[in-house]
């Protein structure tokens, strides 16, 4: 009776490194295609620098509206300072094309602030043009960048 059960433990034993084996094969990974190459390719040649002053304009007017009209605080950006790239496709070649910005902005209060923005390619209002989204350090109030605009970066 024990060689039995012995016998079948070991054939349990088996079984399972076999299932446990074949479980850890690898599976390939997808194909990396960049986005240019795609069914709807996007044209990265197209896409803003970072001191150019559409997403400039942007990030002033979607800020302007956001502390006058929401916040009511008055607070206004007065001048923007070291505007620099700090990173451009970080997420990969397969991703939508994204341009990650820096910037110190000067505002009303006499302070000077960082700002962390990004600029993606064909993410504007109807899909058209590009897209910006952006985080002052210290006036994300609702964390929605959390912590100090970090998500903002690349």
């Amino acid at each position: 009776m024990a060689h039995r059960i012995s016998g079948l433990a070991a054939a349990l034993a088996t079984a399972a490194l076999l299932a446990a084996s074949l479980c850890a094969v690898p599976s390939t990974a997808r194909p990396i295609v960049p986005s240019e190459r795609r069914y709807a390719p996007f044209d990265t040649s197209a896409m803003p620098n970072c001191a150019d002053a559409a997403p400039l304009n942007e990030i002033l007017a979607r800020f302007h509206e956001r502390e006058s009209e929401f916040w009511r605080t008055g607070l206004e950006i007065v001048a923007f300072e070291d505007v620099r790239e700090i990173g451009f496709r970080s997420n990969g070649l397969d991703y939508i094309p994204r341009r990650y910005c820096a910037a110190y902005v000067h505002t009303n209060d006499a302070k000077v602030r960082t700002v962390d923005y990004s600029i993606s390619k064909d993410l504007g209002g109807i899909g058209d043009q590009f897209g910006v989204e952006w985080c002052i350090v210290g006036l994300d109030r609702f964390d929605a960048n959390a912590p100090n605009c970090k998500m903002a970066r690349p």
